[in-house]
């Protein structure tokens, strides 16, 4: 490992109850861009999870080599809070920013912060063998800062914390094993994402199939003053009972909704219902990461 070069975060799995364990620490998800953050002397970066360095893109955040005083990488999420409630929409303004005139006003109207829930290295000694526990207890000792913020954790108590997290509709929460070590690049059992979804029902306004895929592309809309409106896509696994039903269904030339056509699209009356989870909607009213439930 080395300060500067890219390291592949660890990646998590899913499941969808919050559980129980002595073996496990409990922390909140914070809904943001997962960003390893390489601090040193002379160095500074910002790398995204594929090793996109976007380190001009949060100018702020460049306070945190000031006030750290070891060569570190760390991992975490770059968030921006909306009424103490973390927005990815309103992070979206900041990931999209190319022009230095355009991030410098933003850096006023819309505020990141680092939030930080592992240590990978420290003054040239390589932390990912360690367990998780461990690095935990070496993380307490950097000082929390506007920009750098410690994510907390709590022992044992997923179910309670992740009660906590649907009152103030946070994204979830994350479990990780107290002796996990650090799988760079890996998506692993040892750490796992427990979404806070939300669920209701659409109606199917069209579909697209590849015969070779396994799963269908489902277009989802709802009516909306008597009219129409498509909210987004959903992937549907073609062993779904429903995939005979919708194959069968009647095709309509014309687009039932009333703010959206595409060419590949085979459209259909929207009589057909499902229901959805997703984790929120976007300021034009679609679904943020909707997952087909039945």
């Amino acid at each position: 490992m080395q300060l500067g070069k890219f390291v592949a975060p660890m990646l998590l799995d899913e499941i969808e109850q919050p559980f129980n364990s002595k073996d496990y620490i409990y922390e909140l998800k914070f809904d943001g861009v997962r960003t390893i953050l390489h601090t040193g002397k002379n160095t500074f970066k910002l790398f995204g999870r594929r090793g996109t360095d976007f380190t001009n893109l949060y100018p702020e955040l460049k306070e945190i080599q000031k006030s750290i005083k070891h060569d570190c990488i760390f991992d975490g999420e770059i968030v921006t809070f909306v009424r103490g409630v973390p927005s990815f929409l309103k992070l979206q303004e900041r990931t999209h920013a190319k022009k230095k005139e355009k991030i410098k006003s933003l850096v006023e109207q819309v505020p990141v912060v680092f939030m930080v829930f592992d240590i990978l290295y420290l003054d040239g000694v390589d932390l990912t063998n360690e367990p998780l526990i461990k690095r935990k207890k070496l993380l307490e000792s950097f000082s929390d800062t506007e920009t750098f913020i410690k994510v907390k954790y709590v022992e044992e108590k997923g179910k309670e914390l992740f009660k906590k997290v649907k009152k103030m509709n946070f994204e979830g929460i994350v479990a990780k094993k107290k002796d996990s070590v650090y799988e760079i690049g890996e998506r692993v059992e040892s750490w796992i994402k427990i979404k806070n979804l939300k669920e209701e029902k659409f109606f199917v306004g069209g579909y697209f199939e590849k015969s070779e895929n396994a799963v269908i592309s489902l277009y989802l809309g709802e009516y909306r003053k008597n009219k129409f409106c498509f909210v987004g896509k959903v992937s549907m696994g073609k062993k779904q009972k429903l995939y005979e039903v919708i194959k069968n269904a009647n095709v309509i030339k014309k687009s039932p909704f009333v703010d959206f056509e595409e060419k590949e699209c085979k459209y259909i009356k929207p009589t057909i219902e499902v229901t959805i989870a997703y984790l929120e909607r976007t300021n034009i009213n679609h679904l943020r990461q909707p997952i087909f439930k039945k």
